[in-house]
């Protein structure tokens, strides 16, 4: 993000408030071109958005336009991983890709060159690293913003010693396991969810003891 946006960006989030382009340029001392360029950055990064200028008193002609930062952290922080993933994440997991595809096909043309196999082997594994986080990116940006809070905010309450502990027992059950019981619990009604939760942690509760 170019400089400027970032201060038009960073002023409208604290002011907290419909500003017009020209109270902008006043207060951080751009010129009309560096400001216009900013808001329409950062309205396409979904950022900042359009409204009617709120003291237009007694003045005749057309509505004029004010912008307004995102009020919602949550909801900010979406867009952001969405813009930066589509920006940053797509177009490298695109050349990294690319770049696979060619090494794999130059490892056929010289099936005696190690060199370039080990090089094919370890762009597939890097590639396959790349997408998987590109993906979890991807899902984060669709997150509803008042469930990722909640949910940022019932992992924030929990010690760290106890998700590191759920991590390792993660890793000793069978992927297979793991991915049945995620499908079984994705596909239950709300409140059967929330009735199968208690229920698990009443039946698990006397083996922690």
């Amino acid at each position: 993000m170019a400089p400027a946006t970032a201060r038009v960006h960073g002023y409208l989030l604290v002011r907290r408030s419909p500003l017009t382009e020209w109270e902008i340029r006043r207060a951080l001392g751009l010129s009309h071109r560096a400001t216009s360029l900013a808001l329409s950055e950062s309205e396409a990064w979904g950022l900042v958005e359009r409204v009617a200028e709120p003291r237009r008193v007694g003045r005749r002609g057309p509505a004029g336009t004010a912008w307004v930062a995102l009020g919602d952290h949550w909801r900010w922080f979406g867009r952001v991983v969405e813009q930066r993933r589509m920006r940053e994440g797509d177009p490298a997991v695109a050349a990294i890709a690319a770049a696979t595809a060619a090494a794999e096909r130059a490892a056929r043309d010289l099936p005696a060159d190690v060199e370039l196999a080990d090089l094919r082997d370890w762009l597939a594994d890097f590639l396959s690293f790349v997408r998987t986080f590109d993906r979890a990116a991807s899902i984060v940006s669709r997150v509803p913003p008042g469930t990722l809070e909640r949910g940022m905010r019932l992992l924030g309450d929990i010690p760290d010693e106890e998700v590191l502990r759920l991590l390792t027992l993660l890793d000793s059950v069978p992927d297979e396991d793991v991915r049945g019981l995620l499908r079984v619990v994705s596909a239950l009604p709300t409140a059967a969810a929330a009735r199968a939760a208690r229920l698990v942690a009443r039946a698990l509760q006397p083996l922690v003891r």
